[in-house]
Order: structure tokens, then sequence, then C-alpha cells
């Protein structure tokens, strides 16, 4: 899935291709893909419409249109946003296709059909209940000290609740808590004040990380030009690393079922207590 550091690459090389550009059409290839409001009025009133802005907001792109509505994209686990010409052949699996004014073709390429668009006045209805963004100066290790307090759920499936944090997938969890040398089982009420700052520096240098390096191209991740991203190869537990090295320890890195979600770390390196 597309995390906060795929996002926000998506974002930073379309906002100086798609701003003032304006969309003169709209062709759909999975209707299901529109979530509000219905077909006929999301065509209708997004066609014309002038591009003013690009934002992130968590896991979601946003949008901003000159007459004052919002544009949201999620991608979801399988969606890439990929910008061509209109003479350029097309891609299979494309379920949205956005036409702007200088013959560019925004294309919403989602093979397994799970993401989603909204058309709204109020992005807030759909972004509102997100957690705060961890790379902003508000979000400080005093603000995820006070988060974690009390809570008694595993470290692991907290950092991927998006009302928690937003932004943060499986990979770049486990890739945090190996740099800050937390279990992923650990209860989050257990870590301690060094340990949680270990944790925050952690978060923000491996997101910076990944955004350097474009984000992580494992699976379906395309950059805007088609382009892959290469945060994947400084990966040192996270995606399917199990069996491999602790390149700290040399100890194998395991592989355990956290919530639901594959988890991977080192048995030596983060013990748990």
């Amino acid at each position: 899935m597309p995390e906060l550091p795929e996002v926000e690459t998506i974002k930073n090389e379309l906002t100086p291709l798609v701003i003032g550009r304006r969309i003169t059409g709209i062709t759909l290839g999975w209707e299901g893909i529109v979530k509000k409001p219905s077909l006929a009025e999301f065509c209708s009133r997004l066609t014309g419409q002038v591009i003013t802005g690009l934002r992130r907001r968590g896991k979601y792109l946003i949008f901003s249109l000159k007459s004052g509505q919002a544009l949201i994209i999620h991608l979801k686990m399988t969606g890439s946003l990929l910008l061509n010409r209109a003479s350029d052949e097309p891609a299979r699996h494309v379920r949205a296709v956005l036409h702007l004014d200088d013959g560019a073709e925004l294309r919403f390429r989602d093979p397994r059909k799970f993401g989603a668009m909204w058309l709204t006045e109020d992005a807030e209805s759909v972004v509102a209940k997100l957690g705060p963004e961890p790379l902003t100066e508000d979000f400080s290790a005093a603000v995820l000290s006070e988060r974690l307090a009390r809570r008694k759920a595993p470290i692991k499936p907290l950092l991927l609740d998006q009302n928690f944090i937003a932004g943060i997938g499986n990979m770049y969890a486990d890739e945090s808590l190996y740099d800050a040398k937390i279990h992923p089982l650990r209860p989050a009420a257990s870590l301690s004040q060094k340990d949680i700052t270990r944790l925050h520096k952690a978060i923000q240098e491996v997101l910076w990380a990944a955004i350097g390096n474009k984000g992580a191209s494992v699976e379906n991740y395309f950059r805007p030009g088609g382009e892959l991203g290469t945060a994947h190869f400084e990966f040192r537990v996270a995606h399917g690393l199990g069996g491999k090295l602790c390149p700290r320890c040399g100890t194998p890195i395991e592989r355990i079922v956290v919530r639901n979600r594959g988890s991977y770390f080192c048995p030596k390196c983060q013990p748990y207590p």
C-alpha cells in the first residue's frame, strides 16, 4: 500500500505539472471508484474545474479546485497516479482518467479496485478523523507520549491506526520500531520516556529518508512519470525480509503476525521484555 512517503512523493512530483491546469473531461473505467457524490454529479461538477493546489493529509491526496471544492483521492492498496500524454499507450488497470487542458491525462491505475475518489465542498468531512501528521513540528515526542499513555494495545497496531497517527503503514512501522529497538508486541503503556523519544526520532528519520528516496516500489507503486521509488533498497527488516540477517547484530530477522499484519523484527535488537 502506498504510505506517507509514496503519497508525499506523488504530491511533490505532480504539483508543478497540474497546478493551473483545467480538467476538460473525466473517463471512468470503474464506476465504484467514485464514493461521493453521484457519478453524474461527480463528472459534471469536476469538468471545467481548475486545479489550484495539491496537498497530502495522511495517505490522502487533496486537489483544491478554483470553485472551492476539493477532489480527494485515496490510492488504497494498489493505486498509482500516472501523468501521461493522451497519445501514450494506455496502461492496464486504469480506473479513472482526468483529461487536462494541456493534453495530459492523469490516470488512476488500481489493479485491485480498492481506490477511492470524492468531490466535496468540505475536505474535512473525509479526513477529519485522521491523527496528527508525524512530520510536522506539532508532532513532538511529548505529543506521542501523551497519545501512548494508558494504551494497553501493542505498539505496532497503534502505529498503523490512522486515527492515532496519520500516514504510517506496515513497512515504515516495522522500520521505525527496528530503529527504536522496540518489539512490535510491546504494550504501548510499557514504553519508557526514553523509548518514546527514540521512537519519535525513528519515525521521522525513517519517513524523511523514504521521501528522499521517492518512496518504496515493492509491489504496485509507481511515481507519476512511471518511475520506481528506491526506498525499499534501504529497508533493514520490512517487507518480506524474514530470514535475512539483522544488519546490526547478524541475528536472523523474524516474522510474526500482529493483528493480522505480518511484522518483521530482530529478536535480539528488539527483545520482548
